[in-house]
């Protein structure tokens, strides 16, 4: 990029630039801006500072104002930064007007998570649908991906002539790619559903929270299966289907992608398949980082998620999860700006395990504390659904 050589070690260093209105007050902010430098740190790059400015809605042109723009190129010029990320999404006039006066690669929030997927994704069906994702993403935004590989290839930007008639290929290319993709995509959810449907005889259960809440870690306690878990966002992007076996009775408890603030749409219409294993469940677990300053926040965004795939009306465990971290003696700075801070751990349990209709565990997946008593809601709430496929089942030999 641009002719800057970095070794394998090095990281690149990135801004990161946001907008503070009514719709995004100050705090959040700074909440949403933390996740970004998480995604950033998950991509692999180094966040060395973050822009705001105060604007009702985003600047057509630039995103941001014209004085907030020439500020950020100053700092990025003096430090030598490669990469800026902004934590909405751009149109791709922002797109382009904003490489032209920058110069350096840019990303916004869907972009970023789009990558961090394809470099994540391990199966043909993920990758094919990060892949479909990311080409519906790309094919209105080719004019700044073409200035991208023209600075690679170590010339300038065309203006019109060949340039014109490059990009234009690429829009036939990307058409064409994402036509194939569909088609394969299809053909992969065809095999599943007929997998899925010799699933019909079991119970089955299925893994969902925000992204790095600890489902993972979950997936392999329960099932002392060989389940990537990582201190990252996005460590599982492929659906994971394990049987499970508790007090005699088998069912089946499936990983599935973390949910995350403002999941690119396309990304959502692409995981399809994979979300079916969520809306065909008989039994989620909702598992929550209870040691998040705002995981009440990731709770609705979670429960929004369900709602918009047709799944929020399911039996539904909540598993409060990293009680061994949990801190509810936060900096007063942090205190004062938050509207709802986190009351001591006792009073969230009596809180939520006090409310009619929902089931909750608390637990630290890795330290191992209240596994027993997980086991023994699930198992609860397992059998009842077991009962109803085997309405004998108490009259067999198990009891």
């Amino acid at each position: 990029m641009g002719g800057y050589l970095t070794t394998s070690n090095e990281k690149e260093t990135a801004v990161m630039v946001a907008l503070i209105n009514q719709g995004q007050p100050e705090e959040k902010v700074i909440e949403y801006l933390d996740e970004l430098a998480f995604l950033a740190e998950t991509m692999g790059l180094e966040v060395v500072k973050s822009f705001t400015q105060r604007m009702d809605k985003p600047e057509v042109r630039s995103f941001v104002g014209k004085g907030k723009l020439e500020e950020i190129q100053t700092y990025i010029k003096a430090e030598d930064i490669k990469v800026i990320i902004f934590d909405d999404d751009l149109s791709p006039s922002q797109l382009r007007n904003l490489e032209k006066e920058l110069g350096i690669k840019i990303y916004d929030r869907s972009l970023l998570i789009l990558d961090i997927f394809l470099k994540r994704a391990q199966t043909a069906q993920a990758k094919t649908q990060v892949e479909l994702a990311r080409s519906n993403y790309l094919l209105p935004r080719l004019t700044r991906m073409w200035t991208h590989l023209e600075r690679q290839r170590g010339g300038t930007a065309t203006r019109g002539g060949a340039g014109e008639k490059e990009i234009e290929t690429d829009r036939r290319n990307i058409r064409n790619t994402i036509t194939v993709l569909k088609k394969k995509l299809e053909k992969i959810e065809k095999q599943n559903e007929v997998q899925r449907k010799s699933r019909k005889s079991i119970v089955r259960t299925a893994l969902v929270g925000y992204t790095n809440v600890g489902k993972s870690t979950i997936m392999r306690m329960m099932t002392k299966a060989d389940v990537l878990a990582e201190d990252k966002l996005f460590a599982t992007v492929d659906s994971t289907v394990r049987k499970v076996v508790l007090g005699d009775v088998p069912f089946l408890l499936s990983d599935t992608v973390g949910f995350i603030r403002k999941l690119p749409t396309h990304l959502i219409e692409s995981f399809k398949s994979t979300l079916d294993e969520v809306r065909e469940a008989d039994i989620l677990l909702h598992v929550v980082d209870v040691s998040h300053p705002y995981f009440q926040d990731q709770m609705e965004t979670v429960n929004q998620t369900l709602a918009d795939i047709g799944a929020a009306d399911k039996p539904t465990i909540i598993v409060f999860n990293k009680i061994d971290q949990f801190k509810h003696d936060l900096d007063e700075d942090i205190l004062e700006e938050m509207e709802n801070p986190p009351v001591t751990l006792d009073e969230l349990k009596q809180t939520y395990m006090a409310k009619e209709g929902v089931q909750s565990v608390f637990i630290s997946a890795t330290k191992k504390q209240n596994i027993k008593e997980l086991r023994a809601v699930l198992l609860e709430e397992v059998t009842e659904k077991h009962m109803k496929i085997f309405p004998n089942y108490l009259k067999n030999e198990y009891y």
